[in-house]
């Protein structure tokens, strides 16, 4: 068994307000220095990343960091030039606008290292609000916004259907030569809001029998801002989601797409059903907004 090592890839994009401290919580993790590094790929910022980059390089000297600048605008393409530049066996994935918790590293590292046939992990992602939670957010938007994720205290193979979230997942790098890269014609470019690379991945692992695994120790926390709690962002993620899951069935074939339609059909009923709970409550905030979310992905699903 050779030994692992771990290849801390950040993808960031004008986020210089958070890569600090995303950076900082990694170096003051647990495992021992010599058994990670980070990768960090600027996807063209336009703000003052670089300066907070050599910031942390001066305070943590002794932490292996290597900077890369993708040209390529677009999510998926600086997740692909990171796992190009890893140096590590295992290739573990931290947002940019998040903190993680200090044993991270060190349960991806244990659980990695203790099985070569192990390929793929994925722990919690829990939100941070830099101001409150909306009183209309409820447990099936709230996923949605803040990409939180909690299956309980149990190491466990994910639920079928279920899978890491992108903002927090690892891969043995071997991984991506059995399914390939991330599909550049999804994941998020600049200010859009496509998504689904991550969907597109894992289904891809699971129809080649790749099994992942939940870490309830790797914690990352998601930190959420107010602009991420406004109607206009609401509309434009949720409409994305749509339109982001049309992009990648057709690209499987029309029949995956026209299956997806089927499945959407069946949510609108579930979200109905849902929505007459929460009136019944007199939580109607929370029901509207299901609604309003079903609504607009249905909308960018059929590309109106």
């Amino acid at each position: 068994m050779n030994k692992t090592y771990l290849s801390v890839i950040i993808c960031t994009y004008n986020r210089d307000k958070y890569i600090y401290n995303v950076l900082k919580s990694i170096a003051e993790n647990t495992l021992s220095t010599d058994k990670y590094e980070i990768v960090l790929v600027n996807n063209n910022s336009t703000d003052s990343t670089e300066t907070e980059c050599n910031r942390f390089c001066t305070d943590y000297s002794d932490v292996k960091f290597r900077y890369f600048i993708e040209t390529n605008q677009g999510l998926s393409y600086a997740r692909n030039r990171g796992i190009q530049e890893a140096e590590g066996d295992v290739v573990v994935y931290v947002d940019d606008d998040a903190t993680i918790n200090k044993e991270y590293l060190q349960t991806y590292y244990d659980f990695f290292d203790k099985d070569d046939n192990i390929e793929a992990a994925g722990g919690p992602i829990l939100p941070v609000y830099e101001t409150e939670e909306p009183k209309w957010m409820s447990h099936y938007t709230r996923q949605l916004i803040t990409g939180k994720l909690y299956i309980g205290n149990k190491t466990k193979e994910f639920p079928k259907g279920a899978f890491p979230g992108g903002g927090n997942a690892a891969y043995r790098k071997s991984v991506f030569d059995k399914v390939g890269l991330f599909n550049v014609d999804l994941g998020r470019k600049g200010n859009s809001l496509i998504g689904a690379e991550e969907k597109d991945l894992f289904d891809k692992m699971t129809a080649q029998g790749i099994k992942f695994f939940y870490l309830p120790n790797a914690i990352l926390y998601h930190i959420i801002p107010a602009t991420k709690l406004t109607e206009e962002h609401f509309k434009k993620l949720t409409y994305s989601i749509g339109k982001s899951e049309r992009i990648r069935t057709l690209a499987i074939s029309k029949k995956k797409y026209y299956s997806r339609i089927f499945s959407e059909a069946i949510k609108w009923g579930a979200s109905i059903v849902l929505w007459l709970k929460f009136f019944v409550t007199a939580d109607i905030q929370k029901g509207n907004k299901l609604i309003l979310f079903r609504y607009n992905v249905t909308k960018g699903l059929l590309g109106k």
